[in-house]
């Protein structure tokens, strides 16, 4: 009869986005991630 909040937050997540636009906000995610644990490690790596 009555949701937590974790089960509401899921269900209007699911019904509010597509397939497409998880899979591009997770890519998204991805690349940025890259970008910056790259850049992290090239500035390191040009310190020593």
């Amino acid at each position: 009869m009555f949701d937590s909040l974790d089960e509401q937050m899921k269900k209007s997540e699911h019904e509010g986005t597509s397939n497409r636009e998880r899979i591009l906000r997770w890519l998204a995610v991805g690349v940025v991630s890259v970008l910056v644990f790259g850049g992290l490690y090239l500035g390191v790596s040009l310190m020593e």
